[in-house]
């Protein structure tokens, strides 16, 4: 399993100094929120992420994925929507990141409708991505927060370079288990972006272990080769903790649920095979 965090939990930080937080505290990546109040974000001129590269490769950190806000269900005309995505492929390419992270954002219209939305435009946008060596993921979030919701729409797209994230978050709040979200989103997972609240109502990131969320469940869901991200929300909750004091914590805290999924796997595949006579 390989490891990141969100700059969402740094909000506005140098990415010299995001860079440096994560190899100090063996993170192998960041995701990059792309927006303008941050480093790195579409609008920025080539200079700007050549220099990021350059300091990110210099600290031996990966970027996991480009955190857009483009939302692909959204009711309008297709071609600012397919614009956007277009601008944030380039962005991952030139940081030589593997995915761009996408919202689904159908709220208010039929579900069919706001699916006809995200196939459409996925559709037409995969083959971009895949000349660029990215694959665009729609996350579980908002009115499709579900795997079974976003696995609706990625089935019928059906391009390698269209998948999906999976935040635990919206997928808990969708009322759908880990491992339902497991079987909805195998053919199409990219990452899983992990996080805790204290409950429903109540969420303002914490330390990862210390609230509601199953945690445990789905990190035991995930493939072994996959990429865990821990997307603490401080741009949106000012008065959470900062997060560079819990990075040392939350990573031992995932490589704990790992071991012990992975021990639970061996242990029941053991059990399970056939014996010799």
């Amino acid at each position: 399993m390989r490891y990141a965090f969100s700059t969402l939990g740094l909000p506005g930080t140098p990415l010299d100094r995001s860079a440096a937080l994560a190899a100090a505290h063996g993170y192998d990546g960041l995701e990059l929120r792309a927006h303008p109040e941050e480093p790195l974000h579409p609008g920025s001129p080539p200079a700007d992420r050549a220099a990021g590269l350059r300091t990110l490769i210099a600290a031996g950190v990966g970027v996991l994925g480009v955190a857009g806000y483009t939302r692909v269900a959204a009711p309008g005309a297709d071609e600012p929507v397919l614009a956007e995505l277009h601008g944030l492929v380039r962005l991952a390419a030139d940081l030589e990141a593997p995915y761009v992270r996408v919202f689904p954002g159908g709220a208010e219209q039929p579900a069919a409708v706001a699916d006809a939305h995200a196939v459409r435009r996925l559709a037409a946008a995969a083959p971009f991505a895949e000349r660029h060596e990215v694959r665009i993921l729609l996350e579980t979030h908002d009115s499709h927060r579900t795997g079974a919701a976003a696995g609706r729409v990625l089935d019928r797209v059906a391009h390698s370079s269209a998948g999906a994230l999976w935040d635990v978050l919206h997928t808990w709040l969708g009322g759908e288990s880990p491992a339902e979200t497991r079987r909805a989103l195998a053919r199409h997972l990219g990452y899983v972006q992990v996080k805790d609240v204290a409950s429903a109502q109540e969420l303002t990131p914490l330390g990862l272990g210390a609230g509601a969320l199953p945690l445990a469940e789905a990190v035991a869901a995930v493939p072994p080769d996959s990429w865990l991200c821990w997307e603490y929300e401080k741009r949106w909750y000012p008065g959470a903790a900062e997060l560079p004091g819990q990075l040392a914590r939350g990573r031992e805290y995932l490589e704990s649920l790992v071991a012990t999924a992975t021990a639970t796997a061996t242990a029941t595949a053991t059990a399970t095979a056939p014996q010799a006579e």
